[in-house]
């Protein structure tokens, strides 16, 4: 009995792994349909090789941030647009501007459409005739004097990254590390290991003991690998290990120096599945 595939499962993972349609399609058959068992499939039959697709995002907008250190606050936004054309007017830009510094006056942690953006967006959708959306929002806080933010939002709007730290660091150095989020492959999933969310280290625990097990070694010797490997997975996705793009000599953790910490990160793409 054929399976149907739902076309928007195929666009997903088209649009996830920078994959032909058709590719996305058999991978799905393949699996009865099941999206995340599909892109493990096609993870394994790439040996590895997709991470810079996987890292691609489909959609169109503006990611913008805003931070007022003397109220330790900062946010960051994302507003999405029907065509690149729009994204890059000016209007576009200033008005995904002004929701990010008005959602400095929301509450802390994710920020859900609020009048003022909900306004500035249908102003957008008059302008522009293009559907307009708020994506999502987020809100962070600190105690002034002791909290610092860094933020950098790439030239062309579509990733952004926001970092929230504490203690004695400069404006630089936080730039420097956000533009090392923002840049780095496979991207930072927390900032140290235990910042990792639980199902990713489930789904990574288990790619690798299917892979151990295929390989026929024996239970003692699969086990090694698995948590050898394990341990270089956290290696290259927990932000203070990883080695600092600007200078491999160093990790991100001795850029950052003794007399500071990083709180926490968000890294945001247009267009990505949230």
């Amino acid at each position: 009995m054929s399976i149907e595939i739902n076309a928007k499962d195929v666009m997903k993972l088209r649009n996830e792994t920078g994959l032909s349609m058709m590719e996305c399609k058999r991978a799905l058959a393949e699996v009865g349909g099941d999206f995340e068992k599909a892109k493990d499939l096609l993870r394994k039959t790439m040996k590895g090789k997709m991470d810079a697709k996987m890292d691609r995002a489909a959609g169109e907008g503006r990611i913008a941030v805003s931070i007022n250190e003397a109220s330790g606050v900062a946010s960051i936004i994302e507003v999405r647009c029907e065509t690149d054309f729009t994204a890059k007017n000016p209007q576009f830009i200033e008005t995904v501007q002004k929701i990010a510094d008005a959602a400095l006056n929301q509450r802390t942690g994710d920020v859900p459409p609020f009048p003022e953006a909900t306004k500035l967006i249908d102003d957008l959708r008059i302008s522009t005739g293009e559907n307009c959306s708020y994506a999502r929002g987020h809100k962070f806080s600190g105690a002034t004097g002791t909290t610092a933010y860094g933020k950098y939002v790439h030239h062309d709007g579509k990733t952004g990254v926001l970092l929230q730290a504490e203690g004695s660091i400069n404006e630089d150095t936080l730039r420097d590390i956000c533009m090392h989020i923002t840049a780095k492959l496979p991207k930072p999933l927390g900032v140290t290991d235990k910042d990792i969310p639980a199902d990713v280290v489930e789904r990574e625990r288990k790619f690798r003991v299917e892979q151990a097990m295929e390989s026929g070694k024996p239970k003692e010797i699969a086990e090694k690998i698995v948590e050898g490997g394990m341990r270089k997975f956290y290696e290259e996705v927990a932000l203070l290990e990883q080695p600092f793009i600007r200078d491999e000599t160093k990790k991100i953790k001795d850029v950052v120096g003794p007399k500071a910490k990083v709180l926490a990160f968000i890294r945001w793409q247009v267009g990505e599945s949230v």
